[in-house]
């Protein structure tokens, strides 16, 4: 089931108006026909029939994925920060369980608001907040996206927030969201550069950017006891992730501000003292791990958050938070 929190009147839009508006609009005039083309047209990036179909279609194809171990199942329907984290995760569990996992129980969405914003050109996209089946009481959001009316939407973003964590969307009197660009500079933080400002932040914690959280000074800190343990050093390097499917997407929110989703890569090294070895790294990150595991491991990951990014000047100098973060090994190399 789904629900909509959008005005009453909002309007219905039939799915082949849509299409044909954001292919060509011709109009008539008396010097002849003017094209004005789908890109630089201000739409909705789909109807709210299709943004439950997308949803629908995602997770038929992550339950089989999941089911089989077979990333070749869900590989349309996943892109971005999503896409490299799942291909990871299916691949180690199909080396480590050739015939299929044994413990799947399929991805239950309910309870699902659409948001869709209104914008010229691509990529068009919206975001699904919904409840599951999985994960306690904490809101799935998944952002889904697309480049062209002839590809499916795929989600690049997946994220859990803590219930009534989720802000409220800008909405017109159509029930349409505003879609906020990178370079807005009328935010705390540059949409645009949070994947940087937050891999900064990670490595030297002097930025005044982000909020005290889960996902910034009490990761710093576990992260600074780890690499203090007898016998082992660990090293960690951050990197943005923002070109292509990973660049970052934002919301208006009701307060003038944003939600933005956005990516960020993670390296890990992990060396054993002289005389010494890595500790076992278990079967999922063997399954990933190329080379010969002797005095180090280098495990490599992608991550993708979630921040509420508040209007400049927003009163008490609020700071970004960041809400939500998913991250996967991607791959690893002994040494």
């Amino acid at each position: 089931m789904s629900r909509d929190r959008g005005p009453r009147r909002l309007r219905r839009l039939d799915r082949s108006a849509l299409i044909a508006a954001s292919v060509t609009v011709l109009s008539m005039t008396a010097s002849g026909c003017v094209v004005v083309h789908g890109e630089r047209e201000v739409l909705p990036a789909t109807t709210r029939a299709e943004a439950a179909k997308a949803l629908q279609q995602f997770t038929n194809a992550y339950n089989a994925a999941d089911k089989a171990y077979d990333s070749s199942l869900d590989a349309a329907h996943v892109t971005g920060a999503l896409g490299a984290i799942d291909a990871a995760r299916l691949k180690a569990g199909k080396a480590n369980s050739p015939s299929g996992n044994a413990s799947h129980t399929p991805l239950k969405l309910s309870d699902v608001t659409y948001t869709i914003p209104k914008k010229a050109g691509w990529p068009r996209w919206f975001v699904a907040d919904a409840a599951g089946n999985k994960g306690g009481t904490a809101r799935w959001l998944l952002v889904f996206t697309r480049d062209g009316l002839n590809e499916p939407f795929q989600v690049a973003y997946l994220t859990l927030v803590a219930e009534g964590k989720v802000p409220e969307f800008q909405k017109d009197a159509d029930g349409w969201a505003e879609a906020v660009p990178a370079n807005s500079a009328g935010l705390a933080a540059v949409p645009g550069e949070l994947s940087k400002d937050y891999a900064g932040y990670l490595k030297s914690g002097a930025d005044d950017v982000f909020a005290d959280g889960t996902h910034t000074s009490v990761w710093r800190a576990d992260r600074a006891k780890d690499a203090i343990r007898p016998g082992l050093a660990t090293q960690y390097i951050d990197e943005p992730l923002a070109n292509g499917a990973y660049a970052p997407l934002a919301l208006r929110t009701k307060d003038g501000g944003a939600l933005v989703f956005f990516a960020t890569h993670h390296y890990v090294k992990e060396t054993a003292h002289s005389g010494t070895s890595v500790p076992s790294p278990g079967t999922a990150v063997l399954a990933l791990t190329t080379g010969e595991i002797k005095q180090s491991l280098m495990m490599e990951f992608v991550s993708n958050e979630v921040a509420l990014d508040p209007p400049k000047g927003a009163g008490g100098g609020r700071q970004v938070d960041v809400l939500g973060r998913i991250q996967g090994l991607t791959s690893a190399q002994g040494s």
